[in-house]
Order: structure tokens, then sequence, then C-alpha cells
């Protein structure tokens, strides 16, 4: 018996060395099928790019024989001159059109617009672009954009920063370049145009400011159980389960003890968030001008806020809307769905549905927060108030997690609830 089981070991062990080789090949076969497939796809780009040269050199090669000169001497009746008649071979010169190298297109300033995280790049070309006349840029047959994201005004490229991004194959003089995540201050845009023959220079650069609100997670101050990857938050809980206060509720139907409230300082050099004050703090100010990013909660979530915060007003167990230094919308489905406005200790319940992704827009300036369902248009609540020191983007999350969304401007959709304002003497405890 034992002589059959090291058999039968040896049979699946060799067996399973066998299926991990055939996966293996099978990998290989499918790699080398899309490696095919895009081979034959330039190919067939080659295959049209090579008729078309042949076209082009079958017409070269019909006009070949317009500069063989051919001598016809003339002489003069009194044999005083001798002269050489070129007026065919000349004539026939003067019917030939040559293909220039086009001419560097003209961005036009006043029509590229930067909205919605999509920018429109609008051009003219330089000469008579239609026509085969001499002085003339030839037929132009597409264009190519070329763009990169910069964090400097100027034209020049610095080390390290991002490479030209190319869009080819464009008939039209414009293009919008849509869905970009403006991570940058700056996009700077290039232009040229290309005919049958050849591709001109480009144009010269144009930077365009993108007014996007970029901003990270202050990963030194969170709640030491958040943890935060990227534009990414989850809780992470320490310890034993069950000792967060609202999961040891559920078991022993005790209520938690309150967390201590302690003088409110500046986070600079303090310690982290602690106790029930799940909080972690944006890494850049607010402070003039408007802002506007995006919050979707993560799968299994149980309880989140966003909103905006002077930073200097939080304590260490200080949760988001306790106080009257931060404003937030808090969402939970812990027991039960709830939506609520919070401010200065004092909240209003929210009769709708919970957003799967929410559009926070802050105007510093005029004392405006915004909280919007952008899938819906819905504007959820407003806060209007003066703010009186530089702001932060908040966040809590307990149970789950959050992603957000930044570089992102200022919606156009934004303009419609400009007028909504729900006063927060509204709001009731």
């Amino acid at each position: 018996m034992d002589s059959e089981r090291i058999t039968l070991r040896r049979i699946i062990s060799t067996l399973a060395h066998k299926n991990d080789e055939l996966q293996n090949f099978l990998e290989t076969v499918e790699n080398t099928v899309t490696g095919l497939q895009k081979q034959l796809s330039e190919g067939k780009f080659a295959l049209l790019s090579c008729e078309e040269l042949l076209e082009f050199a079958n017409q070269t090669v019909t006009m070949a024989p317009a500069f063989r000169l051919t001598t016809r001497p003339a002489v003069s009746d009194n044999m005083s001159q001798f002269t050489v008649d070129f007026r065919a071979e000349r004539a026939g010169l003067q019917r030939l059109h040559f293909l220039p190298v086009p001419r560097a297109p003209e961005i036009n300033v006043s029509n590229c617009v930067v909205r919605d995280n999509a920018i429109t790049v609008a051009w003219r070309p330089l000469g008579e672009a239609d026509s085969n006349s001499d002085g003339g840029s030839g037929p132009i047959e597409r264009y190519e954009v070329e763009y990169r994201k910069t964090n400097h005004s100027s034209l020049l490229r610095v080390a390290g920063e991002a490479c030209w991004e190319k869009i080819c194959d464009i008939r039209e003089t414009q293009v919008t370049i849509s869905g970009l995540k403006f991570d940058s201050p700056f996009v700077v845009v290039r232009v040229r145009a290309r005919n049958k023959a050849a591709a001109g220079e480009f144009s010269e650069p144009v930077a365009m400011e993108t007014r996007a609100f970029t901003f990270g997670f202050d990963a030194v101050t969170a709640h030491a159980e958040l943890k935060v990857h990227g534009d990414s938050v989850t809780w992470e809980p320490q310890g034993v389960k069950g000792h967060d206060p609202r999961l040891r509720a559920k078991d022993n139907k005790s209520s938690a003890t309150p967390s201590p409230n302690k003088t409110a300082v500046s986070r600079a050099g303090r310690d982290r968030f602690a106790g029930e004050s799940y909080t972690v703090l944006g890494d850049q100010e607010m402070i003039g001008g408007s802002y506007y990013w995006e919050l979707r909660p993560l799968a299994d979530w149980k309880s989140f806020s966003v909103g905006v915060a002077y930073r200097a007003s939080l304590g260490r167990f200080d949760q988001l809307g306790k106080g009257a230094g931060s404003w937030c919308l808090h969402a939970s489905q812990w027991l039960q769905t709830s939506l609520a406005a919070k401010h200065n200790n004092r909240a209003k319940a929210l009769d709708w549905p919970l957003p799967q992704r929410i559009g926070i827009y802050c105007d510093y300036d005029n004392g405006d927060l915004m909280f919007v369902d952008v899938d819906q248009l819905r504007l959820l609540h407003s806060f209007k108030t003066k703010f009186s020191q530089p702001l932060v983007p908040a966040f809590t999350v307990w149970c789950g997690g959050i992603a957000v969304a930044t570089g992102l401007q200022v919606p156009s959709f934004m303009g419609k609830f400009a007028s909504t304002n729900q006063s927060l003497n509204s709001l009731t405890q």
C-alpha cells in the first residue's frame, strides 16, 4: 500500500507539474497571438503607407521626362548668335505642383478653453492651407497635438517633468482632450500640421493654467487606525476585535464613555488624532478662491464624514462637526441609514438616499460650502458662513474606507447650485 501511495503521489505531482506547464504554454500562446495581432495592425498601416508612397513614386516617374533637357540649337540668320530652346522643358516644369512642408500652425489662445477637467485647443493654419500654389503650406491632411503637465508657466521643459503626450490624426482645427487629472498647475500644448509628404514644425507652445485643487492626506497626524494608500483611506483596527466602543456597545449593551475634549491647538507638531476621532486631514490649505474635490465610499463602509476645518480648531480627540471650526456631511449605515449636516455640535438630518459619489465645493471668499450628489446632480446641503482662517479638507472614517478624486476643476454644473443656500440657523441638534 505504501508503494502505491508513493506512486499515486508521484503521478499527482507530475500531473500538477504538467498542468503548470500547460498554463504557462497557454499564456505564452495568448501573448504571442496578442503580439501577432498588434504586428498585423501595424503591418496594415505600413502597407497603406507604402501604397501611398508607391502612388507618389508613380506620379514622380511620370513627370521625370520633364527633367530631360534636350538641346535644340538655333542659329541666327547671320550666324552671329547660337541659342538653345528650353521653352518646352520650362513649360513642363511650370505645370508641376510640388508639395511643400506645411508651415507651423498658430494656436488661437482666445479660443482655447480649460473646463471640467478637459482642455480645448484651437489653432489656425498659416498660409494658403488648401492651395497648391507656390508659397502656400500645401494641402494639409491632418494635425498632431502634443501636451504635457508642468509645475511652471515657463515653456521650457524642466528635468523630471512629464514627457509629451500625443494625439494624432486630427482632421479639424481644434480638439478637446477630456478626462484629465490636473495634478499640475499648468498644461503646455503645441500643434503641427502634416500633409502626404511630411510633417511640419511644431507651433510655439502655449501654457494653459488648470486652476485645479490637488491635495493628499496628512498621514503623520491621521488616526493610528486609519491607513493612507495614495488617494484612499481605510480603517484598520488594531488589537483585539471589539476594542472600539461602538462595537463593544453592540455586545454588552453598555454605552461608550465620551471622549475627552482637549484645548484646540495647531496640528503642527502634534500627536495623531486618537480615541473616537477617526480623523485624517488634507495636506493643502484653502484660502481665497474656489475649490472642488470628490469622495467615493469604498465597499463595506459603515460611517464616514467629509468637510472642511480650521486646522488649529481640532483637538486630538475632537470629531468633525462638533466644534465651531469644522463643517461636514456625515453618512452612516451602521444599525440604520442616515445622512446629516453637522456644525458646532448641531446636526440637521437630510432626507436623501446615501450618495455613491459626493462632490465638495468650497468658495472661500463667499463663504459657501456645498455637498452634491454627483451622479444625480442633486444638492445635498450647503453651508453659508464667513471663513476667517485657512481651511483644510477633513475626513473621518470608521469601518470601511473612502477614496478621493483630486486635481479636479470646479465643474460647470455647480453654477446651477450657486444661488441655493440652506441657512445654518436651520440646523437642529
